[in-house]
């Protein structure tokens, strides 16, 4: 983790220790504006403005593919009024950062059942996916009503229709199907779980954890998390 006074490590792409995909449970935002005595939907908003300056850190470190955890199938659950700030939220991400995606060759990728929220989002959604189609710098993958035992279920359906059901055919109808093997799992704000988060992908991933709140995080953590996921030695069950 980041101490303080410590300085990130520059990682090269190319040097085979530099991850090409990077995923984050984004958790924190609710507590960081409880510490501050200010209304949740304060917490999210500030949580936008991170999830901004890391995906055009992603693409200043070199990373392929950046996945984030935005919105689970279980926060359904969360209070109506939540569920709505959030939604705006989310349209205003929308609206406002499509343009800087194109200009950064960022491609947008939605994995979860996006297709379920109100029409005008899944209309925003696609029309973004659309316009980032060919962009090749980075991509950003963004959770949206997204569940792992949901995205599996949905696989296993799939591949079975398709003929026999394996490993290589359920990996093929993953949401996350054409991008890099997830190499780091980050989380934020001090838990340590998966809360139902590509829990396929995560099968021989690298799991980082910060006790820093999601709209506190940076690109110097980032880049730490990057520095120390070059030292470890990855066996994939071998020796």
């Amino acid at each position: 983790m980041l101490t303080s006074g410590s300085q990130p490590e520059r990682i090269e792409a190319g040097t085979g220790k530099m991850p090409r995909h990077v995923a984050i449970i984004m958790d924190g935002n609710g507590r960081w504006a409880k510490k501050r005595m200010l209304p949740r939907a304060m917490g999210h908003k500030r949580g936008v403005e991170t999830v901004r300056k890391i995906v055009r850190a992603a693409g200043e470190l070199g990373l392929e593919a950046l996945s984030l955890y935005a919105f689970s199938s279980e926060n359904w659950k969360r209070p109506e009024d939540e569920i709505n700030d959030l939604m705006g939220l989310m349209r205003e991400f929308i609206k406002s950062d499509l343009d800087e995606f194109a200009a950064n060759d960022v491609r947008l990728k939605i994995i979860g059942n996006y297709k379920a929220l109100s029409p005008d989002i899944v209309d925003m959604l696609e029309d973004s996916m659309s316009r980032t189609s060919q962009n090749t710098r980075t991509t950003l993958a963004v959770a949206l009503n997204y569940g792992g035992q949901d995205e599996l279920v949905r696989a296993a359906r799939s591949a079975a229709a398709q003929g026999d059901i394996t490993a290589e055919s359920i990996e093929a109808n993953l949401d996350t199907a054409g991008l890099p093997p997830l190499d780091l799992l980050i989380r934020t704000s001090g838990e340590q779980r998966l809360s139902n988060f590509m829990l396929w992908q995560a099968a021989y991933a690298e799991f980082w954890f910060t006790d820093t709140l999601w709209p506190d995080f940076s690109k110097d953590e980032l880049a730490q998390a990057l520095s120390e996921f070059s030292t470890r030695e990855r066996r994939y069950g071998g020796r």
